[in-house]
């Protein structure tokens, strides 16, 4: 098991940016595939990006695509999710997610999760 902690969420005005990390311990990390997924209220958690273990494959849900860079720096066991343009509709808990085995859209396949990060974008 791996042990996920998020930083980086506030409230933002719509337009504005953050950057949210992600730190990762406990398993070798540069062996993890990584990924980023968002919750709003009485919604289900939802696919935002997910980054391969050697960077190599980067994948975004369509909402983010333009707006959002996810990146990893193995060296220090951490990845980070660039948000630019922020949009109300971008409300959500962040989570981060890690899993040995592959990528997927789907929150339920992944291995580990961190407690999470609220970001509020206000109009």
């Amino acid at each position: 098991q791996v042990q996920l902690v998020e930083s980086g969420g506030r409230l933002v005005q719509a337009g504005g940016s953050l950057r949210l990390a992600c730190a990762a311990s406990g398993r070798t990390f540069s062996k993890l595939h990584m990924g980023w997924f968002r919750q709003a209220p009485g919604k289900e958690r939802e696919f935002v990006a997910a980054i391969a273990y050697s960077s190599g494959n980067i994948y975004y849900d369509d909402s983010v695509k333009g707006r959002f860079t996810i990146s990893r720096d193995n060296a220090q066991n951490m990845i980070f999710l660039q948000m630019n343009n922020l949009k109300p509709e971008d409300t959500a808990v962040y989570y981060c997610a890690a899993d040995a085995l592959g990528l997927s859209a789907i929150w339920r396949d992944w291995e580990s999760w961190g407690q999470g990060t609220q970001v509020t974008v206000s109009s």
